[in-house]
């Protein structure tokens, strides 16, 4: 299957939301330089936003698949595992 436009693979999604978040947190190191740390409310507020921000990247992180290809996931099997092989039900 071609990728579209808007589609990327799991390893390209997953280097541009570390990218993203390697970003978050150089503009959180900034924002308590600037004044955060100080308590200016705009620069509190606008801190509250990027960690928001960067607490969301990191969750999507955690919910990418572990696998980068479809190939690797569970593989089926022909009976339920409540079925032992090679048991007799009984």
């Amino acid at each position: 299957m071609a990728e579209g436009p808007f589609e990327t693979s799991a390893a390209d999604r997953a280097r541009w939301l570390a990218e993203l978040g390697s970003a978050l947190d150089e503009a959180r190191r900034v924002m308590k330089r600037l004044g955060a740390a100080e308590g200016r409310i705009e620069a509190v507020e606008l801190y509250a936003r990027i960690e928001a921000v960067r607490l969301e990247v990191e969750a999507m992180q955690l919910a990418m698949p572990i696998a980068a290809d479809e190939g690797s996931g569970p593989k089926r099997i022909k009976s339920p595992p409540w079925q032992g092989r090679g048991r007799d039900p009984r």
